[in-house]
């Protein structure tokens, strides 16, 4: 099992049965679902640690497709390991320097093309959970074809003042309890949007949630955090849909 702080332990996950199919874009494999009807409108779905072969990330995915939007995530690690759940924390930082996500630049461009060419986006947002909300708040600063972004409890990089010139909308979600990002570094954020940042921006704590709630198909979900998890994705899916 993962260690303690890491993610949302809902015991054995559940099984699930994928509604979207699996691409090669350029150099990329990628899991892409679209909705019924043809739509101009495209989100990317970056995902966790745990790859883009974990049935979580795919269910987020398949649940934006039934929200009206072509879905895609993209494997943003290139054929190398994901974290597994058996792997030691002590390797983690080891592991993360070989998964760096400031350095999703050539993927996300390889997939806003495809998105573009192949599949007629003329919009198109991310969202990114984890690792995936890392991804995402490094690629609001440096893409501007992306047009809104949700970044859930990805750990915040106070590298530079940069770091809080957003070029285009973006949300950040995270949960009270998250172990891995400390109320301070919410706060530090929240301060320095407020001195830097030119576009829309919205910050929201959820109570009483930890690292990775958000990600949970409904069966996994316990009682007691199910009304926090279905307003966050409410909270996602409105935010998105305000800006694409």
């Amino acid at each position: 099992r993962m260690a303690d702080p890491f993610l949302y332990d809902s015991g054995e996950r559940s099984r699930y049965r994928c509604q979207g199919q699996e691409v090669q874009i350029e150099h990329i494999k990628a899991y892409i679902c679209k909705p019924s009807s043809f739509t101009d409108k495209a989100v990317i779905v970056a995902h966790d640690v745990f790859g883009w072969l974990f049935s979580d990330i795919r269910y987020i995915v398949d649940l934006v497709a039934l929200h009206g939007y072509v879905a895609v995530c993209p494997d943003f690690f290139k054929g190398t390991e994901p974290w597994k759940p058996t792997d030691h924390w002590a390797d983690f930082a080891d592991w993360m320097k070989e998964h760096d996500p400031m350095k999703v630049d050539r993927e996300a461009d390889v997939v806003l093309k495809y998105l573009k060419e192949q599949c007629g986006a003329k919009k198109i947002g991310i969202v990114g959970f984890s690792w995936g909300g890392m991804a995402v708040h490094h690629l609001m600063l440096k893409n501007p074809q992306l047009n809104a972004g949700v970044s859930l409890y990805g750990r915040i990089v106070r590298d530079s003042e940069e770091r809080y010139n957003l070029l285009n909308p973006t949300f950040f979600i995270f949960g009270e309890k998250d172990h891995t990002i400390s109320y301070d570094q919410i706060t530090l954020l929240e301060e320095k949007l407020k001195q830097y940042c030119k576009v829309g921006y919205k910050i929201k704590v959820y109570p009483g949630q930890v690292h990775g709630f958000a990600q949970l198909k409904p069966e996994d979900m316990k009682p007691q955090d199910k009304p926090y998890i279905e307003e966050a994705r409410q909270d996602m899916f409105d935010w998105i849909k305000m800006y694409i």
